[in-house]
């Protein structure tokens, strides 16, 4: 059997560039599909979810070339298929990201369940709701869900049941390509949700409150291609500043998206373990000493 054998007892010290956010990649890979222009994506993290999407746009008929490490070119102008492929949506469930820029290019998608992992109750149901709000018809066939806007989809103003991170990605695709104001509230706000809209204002989209649960998507009737920098994955930075901190390491991370790290920095304080922004870099010195405090107050 593998395993991993952990020899402790020493600070952690170094420097260390993040590698780009998958959750961030994945909703961005899907929204190639808007544009028949070529996209160049750099800092993409080439694991396995990222291959199985590469894979689902070239079944749709995409042309996907690694020009690099961690740089890919996707060019959507041969695409020519609303139709997802079971097998390979089974694979990841970030496959319904498709259903989005599909229904707004092509005014249908054809859906399988989506696989990967399933934590908690993880609803297409917000998906649903917003295609919905949008003005599409939604069908299940055979487990498969049939997504139908034959005189295309009309911007609104919609409620989100909840702040779902894939739906509000699949919102604003679809939102991107539908010409007028479209109000997205209850919107999640994660940093590669964030990553995701800064892309399509690359594109041409004009979009109001990034960052916050309520965003308005001014569409077009047309996408720009773009170069685009996937942001660094918030939460292996975390992990890489929590193992300075407990091993009294000095840490320097590279090429860092710090607005993305408030929240996590502000915990860490609140721990004892200070850190520091140098333009896009944050520094935690080393031998710093953590403190927890109790319900009053103390330590």
């Amino acid at each position: 059997m593998e395993k991993f054998v952990i020899e402790g007892g020493v600070p952690l010290s170094g420097t260390v560039r993040p590698a780009g956010n998958k959750n961030g990649a994945l909703p961005i890979l899907a929204a190639c599909l808007l544009t028949d222009d070529e996209v160049i994506l750099r800092n993409v993290p080439r694991i396995r979810d990222v291959e199985a999407m590469t894979l689902l746009l070239e079944q749709l008929g995409a042309r996907v070339q690694w020009l690099g490490p961690g740089e890919v070119s996707i060019d959507s102008s041969s695409v020519d298929s609303w139709e997802v492929d079971q097998e390979l949506a089974e694979r990841i469930r970030a496959s319904f990201l498709l259903a989005g820029p599909l229904l707004a290019r092509f005014g249908r998608a054809q859906m399988p369940p989506p696989g990967g992992d399933v934590i908690g109750r993880r609803r297409l149901d917000p998906h649903l709701d917003a295609f919905r709000a949008l003005g599409a018809s939604v069908k299940e066939d055979g487990g498969h869900i049939k997504l139908e806007a034959p005189l295309g989809l009309r911007p609104c103003d919609f409620l989100m049941d909840e702040p779902s991170v894939m739906a509000t990605e699949n919102a604003l695709m679809a939102a991107a390509l539908t010409r007028g104001p479209t109000v997205i509230r209850n919107a999640a706000s994660e940093p590669h949700v964030q990553d995701l809209a800064r892309m399509l204002v690359a594109m041409g989209a004009q979009i109001d409150g990034i960052g916050s649960n309520v965003m308005t998507v001014h569409g077009v009737g047309s996408l720009r291609g773009c170069t685009h920098w996937i942001a660094p994955d918030h939460i292996e930075i975390g992990s890489f500043m929590a193992l300075a901190g407990v091993t009294g390491g000095e840490l320097v991370v590279k090429d860092t998206v710090p607005e993305d790290l408030r929240m996590i920095r502000l915990v860490f304080e609140r721990l004892g373990l200070r850190s520091e922004v140098r333009g896009k870099d944050v520094i935690v010195p080393g031998h710093q000493h953590l403190v927890i405090n109790n319900d009053l107050g103390e330590y």
